[in-house]
C-alpha cells in the first residue's frame, strides 16, 4: 500500500484533488487595514493577522474570512471537488420589522437620509452614509503665537471644515459615565414608550450589570392613561396653551398582562396641548412594581416613574429610533 497524502502532494491517481495551503506559520502580518465603515476588523482564519471580514458575494478561504457580524458564512458548495474557494452568504435565519415594514435577513435599507441599515437574524444594524474626512486639518499654521502650534482658520477654511465635518451620535451613550468594578458603564438612550396611552415598554442596551456584559433592559412605562376625552378633563391654566403634567384625583392600581398590582399608585402623567405640541417625559427615575396575578403567583417589573414633562413640537410616532437624528 502507499503511504497516505500529505499536505502539498500532487493529485493522487484516484481522482483526489488537492486543496492550496492558505495558511503559513510563523505569522507574518502586515500593517493593520483601515476598513470601510460598517465592515468589521476580525482575526483572519489562520487566527493570525487582523483582516477586513469579506462581505456578502465575495470570494473567501480559510485564511479571508466572511464578516461573523452580519450573519455570513463561507458557501464552497460550488467549488466542487476542492472546496478550496467560497462565497461569502448570508445564514438562513429570520428578518426584521422596522416602523410596520418588514426586511429579509441580510437586506440593505436605508429608513432616513443619514443612516444606511442592515438586517442580520432579527437584528438592524445602522451606519453613517457619509465618510467622515480622514485628512488633516486644511487650516494653516500660524508661527510666533503665545501658544506653539495653535492653528488658524480663514472664512473660506473654515466653511470647508463645516462641510467635511458631522457629529455622530455615539452608539452607547453613558448615563452618567461611571466606572464599577473595572467595568465602564455604558448604555443607550431610552427608547420611546411602545404606547402613547395606557402601559407599554421601552428598552435600552447597557452594561450596567454583573458581567459588565451589553444585554438589552427592558422597563415600563405609561404617559397617559386612555381617557376618551383628554382636554375636558385636564384643566389648563387660564392663559396657558398647555398643561405639561397631571395626576388622577386617586390613587389606582396598576393593570399589566391580566396581573394588577400589589399596592395603589398615583401617577404623574404628560399633559396635552391646545396647540399641536405634544408633552413628552423630561425628568423621571425608576422603581420597581410587584404585580400579583390570579392563581399564578407574583412577578416583578422595573418601570419608569415621571417627576416631570416638558411640551414641544417635535412629536414622533413610538418607535421611531431615527427621531432624534438631525442633519448638521
Amino acid at each position: 500500500h502507499s503511504p497516505p497524502e500529505q499536505p502539498g502532494d500532487k493529485p493522487s491517481e484516484t481522482g483526489e484533488v488537492q486543496r492550496k495551503e492558505v495558511c503559513h506559520w510563523p505569522c507574518r502580518c502586515p500593517p493593520v487595514p483601515a476598513c470601510t465603515p460598517g465592515i468589521s476588523l476580525v482575526k483572519d482564519g489562520c487566527g493570525c493577522c487582523k483582516v477586513c471580514a469579506k462581505q456578502a458575494g465575495e470570494p473567501c478561504n480559510e485564511a479571508d474570512v466572511c464578516d461573523p457580524h452580519k450573519g455570513l458564512y463561507c458557501d464552497y458548495s460550488e467549488d466542487e471537488p476542492r472546496y478550496e474557494t467560497g462565497v461569502c452568504a448570508y445564514l438562513v435565519a429570520v428578518g426584521c420589522e422596522l416602523s410596520g415594514v418588514y426586511y429579509a435577513n441580510g437586506q440593505t435599507f436605508q429608513p432616513n437620509r443619514l443612516y444606511k441599515c442592515l438586517c442580520v437574524s432579527g437584528i438592524i444594524g445602522c451606519t453613517p452614509v457619509f465618510t467622515p474626512r480622514l485628512a488633516g486639518s486644511p487650516c494653516t499654521r500660524v508661527p510666533r503665537r503665545k501658544k506653539p502650534g495653535q492653528s488658524i482658520c480663514g472664512l473660506e477654511q473654515h466653511k470647508q471644515l463645516q462641510s467635511n465635518n458631522y457629529r455622530l451620535m455615539s452608539a452607547y451613550r453613558s448615563l452618567p459615565l461611571v466606572l464599577k468594578k473595572k467595568c465602564l458603564i455604558q448604555a443607550t438612550p431610552w427608547t420611546p414608550c411602545s404606547r402613547t396611552c395606557g402601559i407599554g415598554i421601552s428598552s435600552r442596551v447597557t452594561n450596567d450589570n454583573r458581567k459588565c456584559e451589553m444585554k438589552k433592559e427592558k422597563r415600563l412605562c405609561f404617559i397617559q392613561p386612555c381617557l376618551t376625552n383628554m382636554l375636558k378633563k385636564i384643566k389648563i391654566p387660564k392663559g396657558k396653551t398647555c398643561q405639561p403634567t397631571f395626576q388622577l384625583p386617586t390613587a389606582e392600581k396598576l393593570v399589566f398582562s391580566g396581573c394588577s398590582t400589589t399596592q395603589r399608585y398615583k401617577l404623574t402623567f404628560c399633559g396635552v396641548c391646545l396647540d399641536k405640541r405634544c408633552c413628552i417625559p423630561n425628568k423621571s427615575k425608576m422603581i420597581t412594581v410587584q404585580f400579583e396575578c390570579p392563581n399564578e403567583g407574583f412577578f416583578r417589573w422595573k418601570m419608569m416613574w415621571i417627576t416631570s414633562c416638558v411640551c414641544q413640537r417635535l412629536c414622533s410616532a413610538p418607535g421611531d429610533i431615527f427621531s432624534q437624528l438631525k442633519l448638521l
